[in-house]
Formats: structure tokens, sequence, C-alpha cells
């Protein structure tokens, strides 16, 4: 499925993925064979990665998300383009997320099931009369539920769930009875993992799956992915909290074409449409200027300012971005955060001064020098966002000329 991006300069993200993870994820998305794409730790893997390729080639077009949400495995991608989750730290979390689940399938085996042409109630009432382990584990879309749980539990609602009026059922060839109290076993690892991650306030509204509300409050979000688990995916519930806020087009990242089909379903009055291929860049941007929804915002360049008094340094390149460790801005801190949170370092004291020249942090690799000198006084990006070339890092001051 990576094929497509090769040539593309977003492929770029696959390297850092893999440097961030210790994997060779070029090959699970070029060479992999079926068997091993397939495996719960690498199809997670694979799959976040080649949907954070498609958001840097969104990103890199001038486009931004109103809003985020992901089904399942996609609110961890969802997390990192809201700005909750640095890159690496979100694609870390997956491997440790894939592996726990993997280890939870094999300690308490499982399958899923989607059940179609069925509302929502009676496919629980299925799974309550089934008397066994066996729960409804996605609300997906008017009628389509996805029940998960044992092999015979799964079995029995279905058949229950067919002399309630489901036209079909379909199983689901998965390793695990995802998203019910049987992946219990993962939340522990989980847990260990999600802990070493520091979480920003989200730059845009992000949906939770676990109860299809808007979470702003970072410290909420490691208790939502670990319950996430073993708790229903709430995606219908999810779109039509999107439709709330006043969302006018819904575009799905990432391979295939599911969750803009099931968005057409819930909310034909919205436009929904899939990028999974660099030609659907074209079709995207078509289709949103059509629309109106897309306002272009003018780039910052070096040299271009805010006010008289006033300049932004930019980032001469794409990558995770580091600020230099020694900058204050008031009431900031020395990391940069958001709504003046300090992620863990001191507050207060003297904004920092930067003269010419002065570091002022890396994006990869590459040092980002200030051809100004000033004051700091905001930072435009939080520490470990993946940045393009052009975005605004530094906010400075800069001396009143006599």
């Amino acid at each position: 499925m990576g094929g497509p991006w090769v040539d593309h300069p977003s492929w770029e993200v696959v390297d850092e993925a893999s440097a961030a993870t210790d994997r060779d994820l070029a090959h699970l998305l070029l060479h992999a064979p079926i068997e091993e794409l397939t495996r719960t730790e690498n199809a997670q893997l694979a799959t976040m990665v080649f949907s954070l390729v498609v958001l840097d080639a969104v990103e890199r077009i001038g486009l931004t998300p109103a809003a985020c949400a992901g089904h399942s495995l996609g609110e961890y991608t969802a997390l990192v383009a809201s700005g909750a989750v640095a890159f690496e730290h979100g694609v870390q979390l997956v491997v440790a997320r894939g592996e726990a689940m993997a280890r939870a399938g094999e300690e308490a085996p499982g399958t899923m099931a989607a059940l179609l042409g069925i509302s929502d109630d009676d496919a629980e009432a299925a799974c309550q009369r089934a008397e066994g382990d066996v729960w409804v584990a996605n609300y997906n879309a008017p009628g389509q539920v996805v029940i998960a749980g044992s092999t015979e539990g799964v079995t029995v609602a279905g058949n229950l769930a067919k002399d309630l009026g489901a036209k079909r059922v379909m199983a689901i060839p998965v390793s695990g009875a995802f998203h019910t109290p049987l992946m219990q076993g993962a939340r522990e690892d989980l847990r260990k993992a999600l802990a070493e991650v520091t979480f920003l306030k989200p730059e845009v509204p992000v949906v939770a799956n676990v109860d299809a509300h808007v979470h702003d409050d970072p410290t909420e979000w490691s208790g939502l992915l670990s319950a996430q688990l073993c708790s229903p995916v709430r995606w219908r519930q999810t779109l039509e909290t999107f439709a709330g806020l006043g969302l006018t087009s819904l575009v799905e990242l990432g391979p295939g074409g599911v969750l803009s089909g099931l968005a057409k379903r819930s909310l034909p009055e919205i436009q929904s449409l899939s990028v999974s291929k660099p030609e659907d860049l074209n079709t995207l941007m078509d289709t949103i200027a059509a629309a109106g929804t897309w306002r272009a915002e003018p780039a910052l360049h070096q040299g271009e300012h805010l006010y008289t008094s006033e300049r932004v340094v930019v980032s001469p390149g794409s990558g995770a971005f580091r600020p230099e460790p020694s900058l204050r801005a008031p009431g900031t801190g020395l990391l940069p955060g958001t709504d003046g949170e300090t992620n863990g370092a001191e507050s207060g004291g003297p904004a920092s001064h930067v003269e010419v020249g002065h570091l002022v942090g890396l994006v990869g690799a590459t040092e980002v020098r200030t051809p100004f000198a000033g004051q700091v006084i905001g930072w435009l990006a939080v520490e470990g966002e993946r940045v393009q070339e052009g975005q605004p890092l530094v906010w400075l001051r800069i001396p009143e000329q006599g």
C-alpha cells in the first residue's frame, strides 16, 4: 500500500517513524507478505504510519483539520494530527498497543463479526441473550454494528441477531475480541507506555471513541486510551458529534475508504471523501474549494512580521521540532506547551533574549537559527510536533528602531 507514495516528499515520515520505533516500516508498507502484515502488532503500526504519511501530504498542500477523530487505532493518529501527542510518542504508543493486544488475544482468544441491517438496540439484545462472552464492539453506522467475544459467543449472538432482523452476519478475520473485556490483559502494559508520554492540549477538538465527546483536557487522554481497549467504539455517535460542531466536510486519511463510506451512511448531508493515494490530493483540493470551506492563509516567511515590532522564526524544513531548552517565553516556562502550560518546566522569570544566529531549536537534525534579534514572546509549535517547511516556530519581539 505504500508503493504510490515512495517518490512523494511525505515518504520521509516512514524513515522518521522507523527511527523512532527501531522497525523497518518501509518493509511493512512495501514488501511484507500478507501473513506478516496482518499480524496485529504489524497491522496497527503500518496503518498508523501510512496514515501519517497521508496527513503529512495533506498538510504540505496547506490544509489543516477543524476537528479530528479516529476509529480505534486511528484515535492515536488523530491525537498526533491535533498536536496532543508528539509524532515519535504516537508511533511508540502504537507499538506498545499492538504488542499488548496481540498478547491479550493469545491469552483470551476471541473473534469479531459485523451485523448488517440491525439496530443498535437489537444488536445489544442479541449479545445479552447469548448468555456468553460477547459484546458490542463498534457502533459504526445506522444498521451496522460489530460484535466481539469468544468464538462460541459471537456465533450464538450472530444467530440471534438474524432472528431479530439482521440481514447479514459477516465474520471479521482478526486475532482477538477487540474493544471488549477480553482485552483487559492489554491494559496494564498500555498504561505503562502511556505513563511515559506527555499529553498536550489538542490544537483542535478531538472526539474520543469511548464516549463520543470532545476532550480538551490533556490529563484525560491517558485514561481514555486505556479504556478504549475494552470499550466499544462509538463511531456513529462520533460522526453525530462532528455534525454538531458544524463541520461541512469529512476527510478520511489512510488506507482504504471504509470510514468515509460509514460517514456517507450516517451523515448523507455532509460531503465525505478519502485520501489514500497521491492523486487523491487534487480531488481533495477541488472538493474543499468547491464547498467553500477551505480558508487559505498566507504563509509566514523569514522576514515577514505580525506587527512592526514582531517577527516569527519559521521552520527550514519538515520534521519533528525540538526547541532549544534554555529559551523561555514569558509565563510559559522553558519548553513550549499550550495555554500557559509548562510541561513540567519551571515557570516564571524573564523572557529569553536572542541575537541573530542564535539556536532556537532543531527540526529533525537541522538547526533552526534566528535571523532576528529580539525577545522570545511565544512558541508557535510544541515540542515533538512534526512541522512543515515555512511553519512558524518562535515568536519574537524585536527592539524598536531608533
